[in-house]
């Protein structure tokens, strides 16, 4: 979405002042990206024209942003999404995007910031608008882009290549905006065998915007924010629509309501768990507990919620009948829109929503700057809003010089979601063009830094060529390792050291410290992946990639030596919260001159 709202915005200054745009997508731009699959709702909108049911400011939602990251956000970027979120929302709507109205006309709203739409085509919708701003002679479709070029301190471009042919691209800029979504499948999922590949946030989202800012030399934040949701087991459906249009309730296995029976745990984070909302990784944490207990499944009571909601109907019993049908409908349509997988999961299994209570349960850890995690990497904020230790010239530009970041690739500014992850695009690109004009030099690309990445790239194919006959059986080589392989590796040792679903999302020192011991050793089997094919080679590199966002986010995890978003993960050596000298971001840099990480502290400056 961030691309699709920098396509738009780009494409229109560009033509203004006779600069050349190219988009650049691994995937085809129609269903690429988190909504691939569609959304049942917009999460962030303002309403500040009136449009919707709800009237909100942008100071309120700031305020909400805040509580809800436990204290540790960006003020300025969250403002800044704020103000121009909505303009984004009435795009989709003049593009054709059906959104819910009352029979007064106005936006129908699900909660007090999100609004409820007929989503299955979004993206599609969103992309078009995209493709006819650039031109499809603007427009590279899969085309998997690994590394930056520089020229000293200021970006100078990418190299990617062709998933379908054989083909290696060699892109020239004077400025990058990179849009590459968040990071799935560092953890080991809760979804294994035949289940695999099925996860909450789309697994073809692999760490590449971290990797690329990463390897700029970027400054990166909020590296050990990562989001764990609380979604229906197994196929991961949205639980949004349930607590707010359904008004259920979620409880343990034998009834108790832990959001009720544990509110006592939430004075231990004070002042963010009295809160309203509670936020979402205190949600998260109170449920937790109850599984760790021995109380759980932990249900959605669906058939509750369905039948106090039918029963308010007016009429006689065919009246409330027909209610009660409606409803149905609207249960199964939320699925339909966004989560076919749920649908067909409830189908397999004989769930009926309206009788029967569904299984709900906090996934995998996911890496993700656009929802509820705040990973990304550290951009100047806007140049009327940010204090002087936030702007270095260009809004959404990162610490390398024409190198921009939106959506999940830019941090400590949450909740903005896929309509605030648009708007965000196009402030970045304005950002970017504004740059290009005054700094309207051509970076110089060394040709043999060039030649040296495309015989890395292509790397994984010799070395299965050449080893390939060495066995009987190709999946099993002393001289290689496959894909698959490969992330099964990354997936165990995340998973049991840094704090995954089968260490109950609890991790310490010693863990953490054997887990970077272990990420070494995969770094190093790095240089011996194989692919048989052009897919298997963008299997590999995703790897290598989901490998850097994960070295990223163990260092910074044991760096902030406190617990702060319990739910999300909990530090057993650090098992509180330390506002007094943990009240900051974290953040991480690699130097690409001497590959050394560097975590450091960053103040928390908040505008209002």
């Amino acid at each position: 979405m961030a691309a699709c709202g920098a396509a738009v915005e780009a494409a229109y200054w560009g033509k203004k002042y006779g600069v050349k745009v190219t988009l650049v997508d691994k995937a085809a731009l129609d269903r690429s990206g988190a909504v691939a699959m569609g959304l049942s709702a917009i999460n962030q909108y303002m309403g500040l024209a009136g449009r919707a049911q709800n009237k909100n400011t942008v100071e309120e939602y700031v305020d909400y942003v805040t509580r809800d990251m436990m204290g540790i956000t960006r003020q300025d970027l969250v403002y800044d999404i704020a103000r121009h979120v909505d303009s984004s929302v009435h795009l989709f709507e003049q593009w054709g995007l059906p959104i819910w109205k009352t029979g007064e006309g106005k936006y129908v709203n699900e909660g007090r910031w999100q609004l409820l739409i007929h989503g299955e085509s979004y993206k599609v919708i969103v992309a078009e608008a995209a493709k006819n701003a650039l031109g499809p002679e603007n427009i590279y479709e899969r085309v998997f882009i690994l590394e930056p070029l520089l020229d000293g301190d200021r970006v100078a471009g990418a190299v990617g290549f062709s998933v379908r042919e054989n083909k290696f691209y060699v892109f020239k800029a004077k400025a990058v905006l990179a849009a590459m979504g968040g990071a799935v499948g560092v953890f080991k999922p809760r979804s294994t065998g035949e289940g695999l590949g099925r996860s909450w946030y789309p697994p073809f989202s692999t760490g590449s915007s971290a990797y690329f800012t990463i390897r700029s030399g970027a400054e990166m934040t909020c590296q050990e924010v990562r989001f764990i949701p609380v979604r229906f087991k197994d196929a991961y459906g949205p639980v949004g629509a349930w607590f707010l249009h359904f008004k259920s309730r979620a409880t343990s296995a034998l009834g108790g309501e832990y959001m009720v029976k544990r509110r006592a745990e939430l004075e231990k984070w004070r002042p963010y768990g009295l809160a309203r909302p509670i936020p979402a990784n205190l949600r998260n944490y109170l449920g937790m507990l109850d599984s760790v207990e021995g109380k759980g499944p932990i249900y959605m009571r669906t058939d509750e919620a369905i039948a106090r909601l039918a029963a308010q109907g007016e009429g006689d019993a065919k009246a409330i009948k027909m209610k009660l049908k409606q409803l149905e409908k609207e249960a199964w349509e939320d699925f339909l829109d966004m989560t076919i997988s749920q649908a067909l999961l409830w189908a397999a299994t004989n769930t009926e929503p309206e009788k029967r209570s569904s299984e709900i349960a906090a996934a995998e850890p996911y890496f993700i700057g656009s929802h509820s995690g705040a990973s990304g990497a550290w951009v100047s904020g806007p140049a009327d809003l940010a204090p002087p230790e936030y702007f270095w010239g260009y809004g959404n530009m990162t610490t390398v010089r024409g190198l921009f970041a939106a959506g999940d690739a830019s941090g400590a500014s949450s909740h903005k979601f896929s309509s605030g992850s648009h708007a965000e695009g196009r402030i970045a690109a304005k950002s970017a063009i504004k740059f290009i004009l005054e700094n309207n030099v051509q970076p110089d690309v060394d040709g043999a830094v060039v030649e040296e990445l495309k015989a890395r790239t292509y790397r994984p194919l010799a070395t299965y060529e050449k080893y390939r006959n060495y066995t009987t059986n190709p999946d099993i080589n002393p001289n290689y390792i496959r894909p698959k392989m490969y992330m099964y590796r990354l997936q165990k040792l995340m998973d049991e050291y840094a704090g995954g679903v089968s260490a109950n999302f609890t991790t310490n020192a010693p863990s953490l410290e054997r887990a970077l011991e272990l990420l070494a050793f995969l770094r190093e089997d790095a240089e011996k992946l194989a692919a048989q094919d052009l897919h298997e080679l963008m299997r590999c590199w995703e790897n290598v990639h989901r490998t850097w966002q994960a070295e990223a986010h163990v260092r910074t995890v044991l760096f902030r030596e406190e617990t702060r978003w319990p739910g999300y993960y909990f530090r057993a050596d650090y098992p509180e919260m330390d506002e007094k000298n943990w009240h900051c971001f974290a953040n991480i840099t690699w130097n690409p001159a001497n590959g050394q990480w560097t975590c450091v502290k960053r103040p928390v400056l908040h505008i209002l």
